[in-house]
């Protein structure tokens, strides 16, 4: 095999075209058996190949850098630079995250794994070797629908008028961000694409920068040529390839949103290999109640920043809401300011994306929606601890981000019918902005309140004595294990709660608790650090209540055992019992 013999990009070098080809070929039965057995991102690493290739071939990296976006297709790139044995040998799968990452290779430049940030990124690099007075070349890799980010644009702009020297911008063009493109730029590519990049309107050379299309974004020696010419260049220049997402798997060819990324998977049949049998989840609550939502209530819109399946809005689903659905492109900032839009003149829109893609978005839910009060509703997926793991997609520091904008109501929902009610009351009130965390654990029932209109009111579940237990969203099961496990170890029972709020304090119930209680419990789905445990216990400091806050570190994890993590923090009935017993 002609892997086994490229151990760096220098070994690409000394290759053929027909040895690159067959090179390919193995490269995508690597991928194949990586995928297979523990998933991972598949359309954009096996449409980008070829590519990946080319450019090892053509470039003297580490020397010159590639920086790509997201680093979702630097699976091949990784195996090209000395990282293979993560995608042939089963046994060393770990040693690989799925992104670029300066820890594992010279060869990589930062730890990725947001979009719209290689433009940006290599830029400063550009910038830096200029100041250094240097000659490499800078190569920045973008494309899955990531041109529509704000930073995307806003880095082309700086590139095409400020730089003035040797930077060279791929844009991998396959047609597709996760779900369908949208927008303006993506019709400007369509248009360059139809007359192979001669299009009178291009916006590319309208940011000032050198332009050239190659349509062939899957054929080595077409990709070779193209790269030999703008390599060494003295100004910045956009090479436009158009590849197919998914290449080499009929399967990911005939459905690119699907095979974005995938689970572990049979190669024959392309079927899960993993099952959750079935049940209830939260995702399909989610769902079900959009689709229901929609039909009764035609003031009713999901705006969604190119992320519909973050609550399961496939296709069909979106084809349903029709005008009450609206994808603004890889763009939150766009996508909360037109909700704000939405709200402000009558109708109802709800935001729906992942937690950590929210984060973009901070000023706009401050400035655009928080100040003026506009009653948008939010709704994040993957918030908790056991959800996304990797280092760039936690969900955990949200709570802490967020929780502290004023006028934002924070919702964190204990169970499926709270969930649900929480929906109901954000969607059609016109008081507040709210975002709602979805639950990451297990669907759960509980009987629910139908109104949050009272801000703030906690909930007491059980009441009890000597210990309060506050246990927030998906918290409060934990806080149930351990109010059972205090009353059978140490003879009394617990008071339970569930806050609901995580945005404000029920000082009312805190200070009522002072008069049989001595120690208060708070358990939290996010970092302690600036989250909800902490303005309780700021809240109880000068009286003579002990608090015990417990949740997640300041940290960046990544890629731990959620249970593990659980253990070494503290949070199990049985730990918590142990501490329970040194207060009480």
């Amino acid at each position: 095999m002609i892997l086994d013999k490229i151990n760096s990009p220098a070994d690409v070098k000394n290759l053929s075209v027909n040895d690159m080809e067959r090179l390919a070929d193995e490269i995508r039965e690597a991928l194949f058996n990586r995928l297979t057995k523990i998933g991972g991102h598949f359309g954009p690493n096996f449409g980008f190949v070829e590519a990946t290739i080319a450019m090892h071939y053509v470039f003297n990296s580490p020397t010159d850098k590639f920086v790509f976006d997201v680093s979702h297709q630097s699976y091949t790139h990784k195996i090209l630079t000395g990282r293979k044995a993560g995608y042939i040998d089963d046994t060393r799968f770990a040693e690989d995250s799925g992104y670029s990452n300066p820890e594992e290779s010279q060869h990589d430049f930062f730890n990725i794994g947001h979009t719209s940030t290689s433009v940006a990124l290599a830029l400063g690099l550009a910038k830096g070797r200029d100041i250094l007075g240097r000659k490499e070349n800078i190569v920045a890799v973008i494309g899955d629908g990531s041109l529509s980010g704000g930073e995307a644009m806003e880095a082309l702009n700086v590139a095409g008028s400020e730089l003035g020297s040797n930077f060279i911008i791929i844009v991998n063009d396959n047609e597709q961000a996760i779900a369908e493109t949208h927008g303006g730029i993506y019709q400007n590519l369509k248009e360059l694409r139809n007359s192979n990049g001669k299009a009178q309107n291009n916006w590319f050379r309208a940011f000032g920068l050198d332009y050239i299309y190659e349509e062939n974004g899957n054929d080595i020696a077409s990709l070779i040529k193209v790269f030999e010419k703008v390599k060494d260049s003295t100004h910045p220049v956009v090479v436009h390839i158009h590849t197919q997402k998914g290449k080499g798997y009929r399967l990911a060819e005939e459905n690119r949103e699907a095979w974005h990324w995938c689970l572990p998977f049979d190669r024959a049949t392309g079927k899960p290999t993993v099952h959750f049998g079935g049940k209830e989840t939260y995702s399909n609550i989610t769902t079900k109640y959009i689709l229901d939502k929609a039909k009764k209530d035609k003031d009713f819109i999901v705006v969604s920043p190119a992320m519909p399946m973050s609550v399961g809005l496939g296709i069909n689903e979106r084809a349903q809401l029709g005008r009450q659905y609206i994808d603004t492109g890889i763009a939150e900032e766009a996508a909360v300011a037109i909700a704000s839009g939405i709200a402000t003149n009558g109708a109802k829109p709800l935001v729906v994306t992942n937690m950590t893609f929210l984060q973009r978005a901070y000023d706009q839910i401050s400035q655009d929606v928080c100040i003026n009060n506009a009653p948008v509703t939010m709704l994040m997926n993957f918030t908790a601890f056991d959800g996304l793991t990797d280092v760039t997609h936690l969900g955990i520091f949200g709570l802490a981000a967020f929780t502290n904008i004023p006028n934002l109501v924070v919702l964190c929902p204990s169970s499926a019918e709270e969930y649900v009610n929480m929906l109901d009351w954000s969607i059609d009130q016109k008081e507040h902005p709210v975002l709602i965390l979805i639950p990451g654990n297990a669907v759960a029932h509980r009987a629910a309140d139908k109104s949050f209109s009272n801000i703030n009111k906690y909930k007491v579940e059980q009441q009890g004595e000597k210990v309060a237990i506050i246990a927030l969203g998906d918290f409060y099961q934990k806080g149930e294990e351990a109010a059972a496990a205090i009353e059978k170890e140490l003879g009394f029972k617990p008071t339970l709660i569930n806050p609901r709020f995580a945005s404000g304090l029920d000082k009312e119930l805190l200070d009522n608790l002072k008069s049989r209680h001595s120690l208060v419990i708070t358990l939290e789905d996010g970092i302690v650090d600036g989250g909800f445990g902490e303005k309780i216990a700021s809240y109880y400091g000068p009286s003579d209540m002990k608090v015990i806050n417990l949740g997640l570190e300041k940290k960046f994890y990544d890629r731990y055992n959620p249970q593990q993590l659980l253990e070494s923090l503290g949070i199990t009935a049985e730990k918590i019992v142990e501490r329970v017993k040194k207060f009480v």
